[in-house]
């Protein structure tokens, strides 16, 4: 356990200010204080550059934000320890990986403190001891110095500001809430009167004025303060007051004399002090909780907050969900301590590879003799033309090498030269080894650098061999070098890659024709070495005419060996004929041969349907293609279709690289599409690109239900002739071909705006894959896909097209963390959806603006929007979304400390979800309730609500949602005494996190140390 500083004390609730003793500090300029905040609010977690540089600037950073944010952190450094001798390590504001950590006592921060005696007043409320809470409240809030943050610039204060003020905001409504319960009405009277002129729209302080009022004797004026909270809420959000005020009305108006204040109570013997926190502890219900699902809004693309809002203190900065704890604390006990994923992903060696021996004697050299691994990171760079073979040269090594490296081996195809310019963007190839890897989406996080920190953590202290296929440059190859000695990198490319080979020591190899030996010995292991010894003329020939490139000889083996009873001659015959029909495949390399006369030849042997199926793959723009594919485009029954597929791969035109997945070589697939120009009309062309496109729209449209059931569809247009979509029985099977085909979807996004022709599947295709993209973390594709969705729509004036695309936009930006940046897109979706008279997509929107409001830390306007919401649901009579928004105002009701309102409006949300038989909200809601009276300390009520939400997780499968409950379940079992239960449901909890690898799992291994 590190030492830390106990001399030094801070301030954030009102200027950020520290201490020493009684000497002030001077922290320097506001954009230095803002560095000390963020560490502040981060409550003992690090912070990398990138939350630091974001706190400070946001998304627009300086160029030179790095070396800044350095320079702040040493200021800071020298202010808070002074008399650190020169090359002592720092005690306090200490490096971890890339970022900072900040390591004071929490009773040094004056939040912490604040927090504290704000649980312990509740707790002291619930048990009766009045006096006692009111003190600490007061003793609380008189630590307040001014708005918190106050002074400091940038995102950072923008954010937090909110949430902090909320905090202050429901302590203060619950200090005179028990002020007027001890008899302090007169007193409070006035300070009710100030505070809802400035904030008329709470009714909670509403309800405490009028009670107070009535009380002080003055009741006309009670029923006149009702009058003025009715009149702002039906002018400002079109809603009547909630129930809980309505009743007070009616009985100040009956003159109920309940409402009277009772005797006072007489002095309780057994309570403490209401000083008697213990400085360096805190109470178990100032614990924080693991966070609890959400309800999801139809609509609504974004997992509710935590339930607890005394439990994330870290609201702007929360704990990088997506970091692996290794990468950070190497020597963290925590540390997650399951087996490393060995991936083993190289590609099949090619049983009939020969030759090339010049060449892996090289490749060889550069691994040490005596068969073990590297003691440094060997590099090696294969250049060459299309076609000379440079991939099966570097699978057939790597396959020879590979048990030198234990830890696995990856492999990835980098599409550097596809035809159709979809190159493989570093992030998204990185992205796809940390899920070989073993990563959870989730954990994986959204930034490109920071998946690449990741990634090197990853390998580090591993050895593995990885296999970068078709480069385009050192740029698309650099991100993926691991940071550590010991494995090897195989890199493959057309270019030469000399900044590889300059900068990083890659060893290059050039890749030139094969001899006329190793061409004959490649002929002779598929065709038979007797067959070509009875016409060594022929086949001299047939090598010359395909210039001994290994692409082009394949082929004709192909082409041969299907008629095994042909002379070679025949063969070598065909092959002149077919020669200088076309310009050559030079590639700027001085090679001459022509390989396209070669594709002629094989391509004229095909059948009329295997022809044309190979002219129409040429119209494909995504890296592989699965058979129900093909028949779409094609246009043909799937039996059919796999039947002239055979007949390709046979042909070695097609690779059948996965069983029912298929690709072409970069240069056949060129050669393909010039094919289709020339002997498929425009309109042919075009009729199967459409089929093509709407086969994917339509079965991502089948997935879509079995992914997010119950959601509003999206509709579609009708199908071509010819299509025939997949259909799924399983939630896993539609995930399953969701992810199978990420990259194909969202290529035909792109190939569906990029024509101009079908902006209708651009923008729809986001629009149900939404469920997907959240549910499997992939930010990237989700923000990549609505952006060009929403251009094509905008484009084509589709004006529903352009309102679903920013809905849907602003879904991406909230996943990727964007939460400022999701706001306008909403509100621009809504006034489009008004002038449409749409009112389902208008609903829709204006709750999720209630989220997007409640996630970026506006806790007001989120209840204003969420209320907007269910009024419209109502007058609508979508009782659906009525039940979802009444959760979802529940849980901001709770989050505020409101938490009569949050009981009225849960229980009616569960009246409505039972109805209609909402069973994955009705979970939540459960567990919202549960939260409510946990922080109430009604612990048994509490687990009741815990143990139906369970229940009720449990029947749907949403094994995260059980997670969640678990742990809040053993929060409740905590605060009532019970350290056993607790125990067992947090280990019950542990292992379902640590069974789908997600974050909390950390936390709740926390819990259960303190329990030790």
């Amino acid at each position: 356990m590190p030492a830390y500083e106990t001399s030094v004390r801070f301030s954030v609730l009102g200027p950020v200010r520290a201490w020493r003793g009684e000497q002030e500090l001077d922290l320097g300029s506001p954009q230095q204080r803002v560095v000390l905040a963020a560490l502040l609010l981060s409550r003992g977690r690090p912070l990398a550059l990138g939350e630091l540089i974001r706190a400070v600037w946001g998304e627009e950073p300086p160029t030179a934000a790095v070396s800044v944010l350095r320079t702040y952190v040493s200021r800071l450094r020298k202010i808070l320890e002074p008399g650190r001798n020169q090359g002592e390590p720092p005690r306090l504001l200490v490096s971890v990986g890339d970022g900072y950590l900040l390591r004071i006592q929490e009773d040094a921060l004056d939040l912490a403190v604040f927090e504290r005696r704000v649980a312990e007043a509740r707790k002291r409320q619930t048990e009766g001891e009045l006096s006692a809470a009111a003190e600490l409240l007061h003793t609380a809030l008189g630590a307040w110095q001014g708005p918190a943050l106050a002074g400091l610039p940038g995102p950072l204060a923008e954010s937090e500001c909110s949430w902090l003020d909320e905090q202050r905001f429901a302590a203060l409504e619950t200090r005179l809430d028990i002020d007027v319960s001890l008899g302090r009405h007169d007193t409070v009277v006035p300070e009710l009167l100030s505070l809802v002129h400035r904030h008329p729209l709470r009714e909670r302080l509403s309800g405490l004025l009028m009670l107070a009022l009535y009380r002080s004797g003055r009741q006309a004026e009670a029923l006149a303060a009702y009058q003025g909270a009715r009149d702002a809420l039906v002018a400002e959000l079109g809603v009547e007051p909630g129930t809980p005020l309505q009743d007070l009305h009616d009985r100040i108006l009956a003159a109920d004399p309940t409402l009277l204040p009772a005797p006072p109570p007489a002095p309780d013997r057994h309570s403490r002090p209401a000083t008697d926190i213990p400085g360096g502890q805190d109470s178990p219900t100032a614990t924080a909780h693991p966070a609890g699902p959400r309800a999801l809004h139809p609509g609504h693309h974004q997992a509710l907050q935590p339930t607890d809002p005394q439990a994330d203190h870290q609201a702007i900065h929360p704990a990088d969900p997506h970091a692996d704890p290794q990468a950070i604390h190497p020597a963290d006990p925590h540390a997650d301590h399951r087996p490393a994923v060995r991936p083993a992903q190289l590609p099949a060696d090619l049983p009939t590879f020969t030759g090339r021996q010049a060449e892996l004697a090289l490749l060889r050299a550069l691994l040490p003799p005596d068969g073990s691994p590297p003691a440094t990171l060997v590099i090696s760079a294969i250049g060459g033309m299309g076609g000379i073979g440079k991939s099966a040269l570097a699978v057939h090594w790597a396959h020879e090498v590979a048990d030198r490296f234990p830890d696995g081996q990856l492999h990835i195809n980098l599409r550097g030269f596809d035809p159709s310019g979809s190159v493989m963007t570093p992030d998204e190839a990185v992205r796809i080894f940390l899920d070989a890897l073993g990563v959870p989406p989730m954990r994986i996080p959204a930034g490109v650098d920071a998946q690449v920190a990741l990634y090197r953590s990853m390998l580090a202290r591993r050895r593995m061999l990885i296999l970068l296929d078709n480069a385009r440059d050192t740029e698309q190859v650099r991100p993926l070098l691991p940071g550590s000695r010991g494995s090897l990198v195989v890199v493959t490319s057309r270019n030469r890659l000399a900044g590889l080979v300059a900068g990083e020591g890659a060893q290059p190899l050039t890749l030139d024709q094969m001899t006329p030996t190793e061409a004959f010995e490649l002929l002779a292991a598929r065709l038979g070495a007797a067959r070509l010894a009875e016409e060594p003329w022929a086949a001299g020939e047939i090598i010359a005419r395909c210039g001994r490139l290994p692409l082009a000889l394949a082929i004709v083996a192909a082409h041969a060996g299907s008629r095994p009873g042909f002379p070679l001659s025949v063969i070598a015959e065909e092959v002149r004929n077919s020669h200088g029909s076309l310009d050559a495949f030079s590639g700027g390399d001085g090679i001459s041969t022509d390989v396209r006369a070669v594709f002629s030849w094989s391509y004229k042997a095909l059948s009329d349907p295997a022809a044309r199926m190979f002219r129409l793959l040429g119209q494909h723009s995504g890296p592989d293609i699965s058979a129900p594919a093909v028949a779409a485009l094609a246009g043909l029954p799937p039996r059919e279709a796999r039947g002239v597929l055979g007949e390709l791969t046979r042909a070695h035109l097609v690779t059948e690289h996965f069983p029912g997945r298929y690709a072409l070589h970069d240069l056949l697939r060129v050669y393909a599409a010039e094919r289709a120009r020339a002997e498929e009309t425009a309109e042919e062309r075009d009729e199967a690109v459409g089929r093509l496109l709407a086969w994917y729209l339509h079965t991502a449209d089948a997935a879509y239900p079995h992914i997010t059931p119950n959601r509003r569809r999206i509709p579609l247009e009708p199908l071509p002739a010819g299509c025939r979509p997949l259909e799924f029985t399983t939630r896993e099977d539609a995930v399953e071909w969701c992810e199978r085909e990420r990259a194909n979807l969202v290529g035909a996004v792109h190939q569906a705006a990029g024509s101009g022709r079908r902006p209708g599947i651009a923008w729809r295709l986001p629009a149900v894959l939404w469920g997907f993209f959240y549910l499997r973390s992939h930010s990237h594709d989700w923000l990549d896909t609505t952006t060009t969705g929403l251009a094509a729509a905008r484009a084509a004036g589709d004006r529903t097209g352009e309102a679903q695309g920013l809905a849907d936009r602003s879904a991406a930006l909230r996943d990727s963390g964007r939460l400022e940046e999701a706001i306008t897109p909403l509100r621009q979706a809504m006034t489009i959806f008004r002038e449409l008279g749409h009112t389902e997509g208008r609903a829709s929107t204006v709750a999720n603006l209630g989220d997007a409001y409640l996630l970026s830390g506006h806790l007001r306007k989120a209840v204003e929007y969420t209320r907007r919401g269910l009024v419209i649901a109502r007058a609508t009579g979508n009782a659906w979304s009525e039940g979802i928004a009444l959760t979802n105002l529940g849980d901001a009701y709770q989050r505020l400390g409101r938490f009569d309102e949050a009981v009225a409006c849960l229980q009616q949300a569960l009246t409505l979800l039972r109805m209609h038989d909402n069973r994955w909200v009705e979970g939540v809601a459960l567990d919202i309730l549960g939260t409510v009276y946990r922080r109430l300390h009604r612990y048994d009520d509490a687990a009741e609500y815990y143990h139906q939400a369970l229940k009720t997780h449990r029947d749907i499968g949403n094994r995260w949602g059980e997670g969640h409950t678990l742990g809040n379940l053993g929060d409740a079992q905590l605060g009532a005494d019970e350290p056993e239960a607790a125990r067992s449901s947090w280990m019950e909890a542990l292992a379902i996190f640590s069974d789908c690898d997600h974050a909390d799992a950390e936390k709740i291994r926390e819990r259960l140390d303190r329990l030790d």
